[in-house]
């Protein structure tokens, strides 16, 4: 950057720079009165202190927030400042600081939040994933009734995502049997129920599975107790089981008024509560609105969790409604549901998707009832939720997907520029996942 740009209009630099003047003149000032005459009396000397006071309150104001207009300017490439990814890393671990990254708390299930989970562990390796338990379809729900122990499915996506495996322990894993009484069951969550029988509870046995995986971060169950999700439908009927739900919805032509869990007064587990209150962000999904994230939240102690953190809340709205579930629903309707269920000020930030898709595959989505979540802004900010929007459609085998490493680098982006930032203890994270999103870039 030259230094005629430094006079340019719009920097936020200079002006910095003569509030920290005016505050070396304010000092300056104070202190040659108080020594040269010593004959005022204690109105006058009282006066004259409160201005050396006011000076150094200015000159740090004008040094805080000048450092701040540095840092953006790093961060958008106008001033030129690297650091070597290697070097930061060993200092953080030497100075005993958060290694790679914020604290991350993920809360959902399904195929969505492991494929977002595989992204974020890019950026920070302090992500802790609290899963639903309330999963009674698939395999799943065979060995929930045969074994009677929580639903492993979605956890073991979860551990999957986080895991340092080589492609074939991570393909074994997921192989699912296709003859024989196994057939459809995973062989990932046979290996987690004999864990769990080889374990004091079902907590014990994800920590031992996530520990042969060598994990990155936590994976935890919502719960240790046998959760049943219930919904009451507009018309005024009772669905129970997670998989019923959608169905009846549809069947009955009816949409969801209200979930509910069974016991209502289900633990939920020390470390997640923990995790909330200590995190830097909590990210809700992406995942089913009703069957995967809001289960967790239906927690009472999660929820008292998530509103008395001081982290920011983070939405990811899903791309395409869902048939059963969120019919004909905007991006606001999602946010409606969630504060109708758990109270306003619970969602700080919406992720949201603004693209398109070509006309034969929204045809298709549409003969399975299904359309684009459109965004609409106003209504969100009326709710006091900003918006972070962007094109987050990813196509794979004519399945629309949320783009897993767009979607975190704009999770890491918004922490950053809305918490790290006025951190002044973050200052070094802030820097490393800058140069993290860097390399990121440059690769794609």
């Amino acid at each position: 950057m030259r230094f005629t740009d430094w006079l340019k209009p719009g920097i936020k630099v200079k002006r910095w720079i003569v509030f920290a003047f005016f505050g070396i003149l304010l000092i300056a000032f104070g202190l040659n009165e108080l020594v040269t005459r010593q004959l005022y009396n204690w109105y006058y000397k009282a006066f004259y202190i409160l201005l050396n006071v006011t000076g150094v309150f200015v000159i740090y104001v004008s040094v805080t927030e000048g450092m701040k207009s540095i840092i953006a300017l790093i961060n958008k490439g106008y001033l030129k400042f690297s650091l070597d990814s290697r070097k930061l890393e060993n200092l953080i671990y030497e100075k005993r600081l958060l290694v790679k990254g914020p604290k991350i708390v993920v809360i959902g299930g399904g195929t969505g939040l492991s494929t977002m989970l595989r992204g974020l562990k890019y950026y920070t390796s302090n992500i802790t994933a609290i899963v639903t338990v309330a999963d009674d379809g698939g395999g799943s729900g065979d060995l929930r009734e045969d074994l009677g122990i929580l639903p492993p499915g979605d956890i073991r996506n979860c551990i999957l995502a986080l895991a340092d495996t080589e492609p074939l322990m991570d393909e074994l894993l997921q192989y699912r049997f296709k003859d024989g009484r196994l057939k459809n069951q995973s062989f990932g969550n046979l290996f987690l129920a004999a864990m769990d029988g080889i374990s004091e509870n079902f907590e014990d046995a994800v920590q031992k599975m996530s520990s042969v995986l060598a994990v990155t971060g936590k994976v935890l169950p919502v719960t240790l107790e046998n959760m049943i999700l219930k919904a009451k439908l507009k018309n005024g009927n009772l669905v129970t089981g997670e998989s019923n739900i959608p169905k009846e919805a549809q069947a009955q032509n009816s949409p969801i008024d209200r979930i509910f869990i069974e016991p209502e007064d289900a633990k939920a587990l020390k470390d997640a509560v923990e995790a909330i209150k200590d995190a830097d962000a909590v990210v809700l999904g992406p995942g089913s609105l009703y069957t995967s994230v809001m289960p967790n939240l239906m927690v009472k102690d999660i929820a008292n969790a998530l509103r008395k953190s001081d982290a920011i809340k983070i939405y990811i709205s899903n791309i395409m409604t869902q048939p059963g579930e969120t019919d004909g629903y905007m991006v606001s309707d999602h946010i409606k549901a969630i504060f109708k269920h758990v109270g306003h000020g619970t969602v700080d930030y919406v992720i949201a998707n603004d693209g398109d898709i070509d006309e034969e595959l929204k045809q298709k989505y549409m003969n399975e009832k299904s359309t684009l979540v459109k965004l609409d802004e106003k209504v969100l900010d009326k709710l006091n939720v900003k918006v972070v929007k962007s094109n987050l459609v990813k196509v794979r085998k004519d399945l629309i997907r949320h783009d897993s490493e767009k979607l975190s680098a704009m999770l890491i982006e918004t922490i950053m520029d809305k918490k790290l930032f006025y951190d002044r203890k973050k200052i070094i994270e802030y820097f490393y996942l800058s140069e993290r999103l860097k390399q990121n870039n440059k690769k794609n």
